[in-house]
């Protein structure tokens, strides 16, 4: 069962949490042992990543199952919730709330290939073809 993430600062990962929370959403479940062993060099100390894990705890992003002594350690919001979670306040927070904010600094900015904007383009071509489909179907 995944949380609803508020939208508040609180809610936002640091790069050390966001660096576990990836590992976490790929083995599902583990142990501190198990996160450390897919972390990259240099992998932080066990206590370390045992304190962030904690920590994400706090605020909503992992759970527990107790296991002995040890506890073993799974996401309670999933990728797709924080994403969608994450790209709506960098959405707010760096172009006004505006998807054809977004998309000018996209093609502005980025200099994109032309393969890359026609890609985009057929992207967005399919998805207006289907919002016509379903208004015509109403």
């Amino acid at each position: 069962m995944a949380a609803k993430i508020k939208t508040d600062g609180a809610k936002q990962l640091t790069k050390a949490e966001e660096q576990i929370m990836q590992v976490l959403w790929k083995i599902k479940k583990g142990y501190v042992r198990d996160v450390l062993d897919q972390m990259t060099h240099p992998k932080p100390a066990y206590n370390t990543i045992s304190t962030i894990i904690r920590i994400l705890e706090d605020k909503g992003f992992v759970g527990h199952i107790a296991t002995g002594k040890s506890h073993q350690y799974h996401p309670m919001v999933t990728k797709k919730a924080y994403r969608k979670n994450y790209f709506k306040s960098f959405l707010t927070n760096y172009f006004g709330n505006s998807y054809q904010a977004l998309a000018s600094f996209f093609t502005n900015e980025q200099d994109l290939s032309l393969e890359e904007l026609e890609k985009i383009k057929a992207m967005i071509e399919e998805e207006i073809e289907k919002k016509n489909e379903d208004t015509n179907s109403n």
